[in-house]
């Protein structure tokens, strides 16, 4: 692992090789190797090290950005010339103001010696287990398993710096029967946090009940979605509207609401970079602490995130959201929260007459982003609710769903959380029932 001390020398090297008025350096460095399995056995062990250099140039109101792949003195040399170069060649953007100056950073080290160090070895004996366990039931597995260590370093020549590192599992499975699957994930920065066995049981069960769907007929159904599911719609609004950036260019379901009640009053939503409960990011591509952001307060628009950019451009302070430079996105939630509620699970079930019970999202987009209109499917885990209990499984059908208008009809919020990554975003979120989701289209499997 990059220790703060080198990380430092190497961003030191970067910024007194610039003459431009102002320069930014991100340095990453990981270790990250993954495990693949499909068909009952593992068909692919992979391992990379990266270590990355980005130099950010400002002359003026003239930005050039460039990057390499090595940090030697010439290659350190190289790409800040580069990046002043393209600098020298740009038009001047009129709302940029500044890069931004020095504030203290919280400090978030959550770094497991163990994850770091996971073996091959270990990582087979753990999908050894999943693999085993279905195929003593005639079932079929395959799945990823990954543990990384990593360094995000970022400094500036008006005195920013910021050391972080952290350790990242990410364990997914899809489990096969002759026609069904089931599916179970675990994301998590301790690899002693995961539960092989439940996480292979959990898939495994999926898959039995899931044997031989039935059909059923598009329409509006209550349902209860598994924290999967609902990860995917924090996702869309993060993507969608709680970015500054697209306030500012007016196309935000933000835009015109702030004060107003757009969800249910039971929603609450927020980005916390330190937040207990998951992998924590103390500072962003900045170099700026993370501020914790109330995107929804008892179901009423009240924030959304900002860089240095879009900051400058409103007369505000960043809330630490900036991704790499750059990106063109804008400022974005890496670490989102649904606050939970009371129910569990087993009442959510209970209080339901007739519905369906998703266990996840697959292939979701977006239609209209001022509504949050998406249209996805159902995968892995579809079932028919009757009178309280799960009925039989069912084939999984196409949604067509404002998720704004979804959050409007919550009727339970589960009290345990999950923490699901589906896009970018970690996302920390209960179960959710939702009096009524849209479901336009079926399937044949």
């Amino acid at each position: 692992m990059l220790t703060e001390r080198e990380a430092r020398a190497i961003v030191e090297a970067a910024l007194a090789e610039s003459k431009a008025d102002q320069t930014e350096v991100t340095l990453y460095a990981g270790d990250s190797a993954l495990t693949r399995f499909a068909n009952n056995y593992i068909h692919q062990n992979v391992a990379e090290s990266n270590i990355s250099i980005s130099v950010r140039t400002v002359f003026g109101k003239r930005i050039g950005i460039a990057s390499l792949n090595s940090v030697t003195p010439d290659a350190i040399a190289k790409v800040v010339e580069t990046a002043s170069t393209i600098a020298q060649h740009q038009i001047e953007n009129p709302d940029f103001v500044s890069l931004p100056g020095p504030k203290d950073i919280r400090q978030a080290r959550v770094f497991f010696d163990s994850t770091a160090a996971y073996t091959p070895e270990q990582r087979a004996r753990d999908v050894g287990l999943i693999c085993r366990k279905a195929a003593d039931q005639g079932l079929v597995a395959s799945g990823a398993y990954e543990t990384s260590s990593s360094v995000l370093c970022v400094g500036n020549s008006l005195g920013v710096f910021g050391y972080d590192p952290s350790t990242m599992v990410a364990l997914n499975t899809v489990i096969m029967a002759d026609a069904g699957s089931g599916y179970a994930d675990y994301f998590t920065a301790d690899v002693g946090e995961v539960n092989i066995e439940a996480l292979a049981d959990e898939a495994c069960d999926k898959a039995l009940r899931s044997r031989n769907p039935r059909d059923i007929e598009p329409g509006v159904y209550e349902v209860i979605l598994e924290e999967a599911a609902v990860g995917d719609i924090l996702d869309y609004l993060a993507y969608l509207g709680l970015s500054a950036l697209a306030v500012q260019e007016e196309r935000s379901f933000m835009n015109d609401k702030f004060g107003q009640r757009i969800v249910g009053q039971n929603i609450s939503i927020w980005d916390d970079g330190l937040g207990a409960g998951t992998v924590p990011m103390p500072f962003d591509f900045e170099g700026v602490p993370k501020q914790r952001v109330d995107f929804f307060v008892n179901g009423v628009a009240n924030a959304v995130c900002y860089d240095s950019y879009t900051a400058h451009r409103e007369g505000r302070e960043s809330t630490g959201h900036a991704l790499p430079a750059g990106d063109a996105f804008g400022p974005m939630p890496l670490n989102m929260f649904l606050k939970p509620g009371d129910a569990t699970k087993e009442q959510m079930l209970a209080s339901t007459k007739r519905g369906i019970w998703v266990t996840r999202f697959h292939y979701t987009r977006h239609i209209h982003p001022l509504s949050v209109m998406v249209t996805g499917m159902t995968r892995d885990g579809t079932f028919w609710i009757e009178n309280g209990e799960i009925a039989y499984p069912i084939k999984n059908l196409r949604f067509t769903q404002g998720y704004l208008e979804a959050l409007n009809n919550v009727q339970m919020i589960g009290r345990s959380t999950k923490l699901v990554r589906e896009l970018f975003p970690l996302n920390r979120v209960p179960a959710l029932k939702i009096g009524a989701f849209n479901f336009t289209g079926v399937t044949e499997f």
